[in-house]
C-alpha cells in the first residue's frame, strides 16, 4: 500500500489518509468543500460545496497519478436529501461517461459543517 498526500487538498481531520494505492486502484477518503489552502469551508451554496470537493478529489487523484475520468465508484453523502439534484447537476458536469457507479445517501450529520461529502475509488 502507499499513502497517497497533496498539500492541493485539505489535509486529513483525522486519523486516515486522503488516498491510499493499492494495486491498481486508488481509494480517496471522503472529501468536503473546504479549502486546501485555508483548510476552512468558505462556500455555503450547495452546489459551489460539490465543485469545490470534487476539485479536492481531481487534486488527490492527480496525486496518485490518475483523474476523475478513471472513477469507478463513488459515494455521495448529502446532509439534506433536497439538496440531491442541485449535487447531481454539478457531479454530472465533472464526471464522464461511462459514469462510475454510485450511491447517493442522506447522512444526519458530517464531521464538519458541511452539506456534501464525496468518496471514490478510482483506477490508477
Amino acid at each position: 500500500m502507499e499513502e497517497i498526500s497533496t498539500d492541493d487538498a485539505p489535509a486529513s481531520i483525522g486519523p486516515y489518509s486522503q488516498a491510499i494505492v493499492h494495486g491498481d486502484t486508488v481509494y480517496v477518503s471522503g472529501q468536503g468543500p473546504a479549502n486546501p489552502e485555508s483548510r476552512e469551508v468558505e462556500v455555503d451554496d450547495i452546489q459551489e460545496q460539490t465543485a469545490q470537493t470534487l476539485e479536492n478529489i481531481a487534486a488527490i487523484l492527480d496525486a496518485a497519478g490518475t483523474s476523475l475520468e478513471n472513477v469507478i465508484k463513488a459515494n455521495v453523502y448529502v446532509t439534506d436529501m433536497d439538496n440531491y439534484e442541485a449535487v447531481n447537476e454539478v457531479y454530472g458536469e465533472y464526471m464522464s461517461e461511462p459514469f462510475p457507479a454510485r450511491c447517493a445517501v442522506e447522512v444526519s450529520d458530517l464531521p464538519i459543517d458541511i452539506g456534501v461529502e464525496i468518496e471514490v475509488i478510482a483506477a490508477q
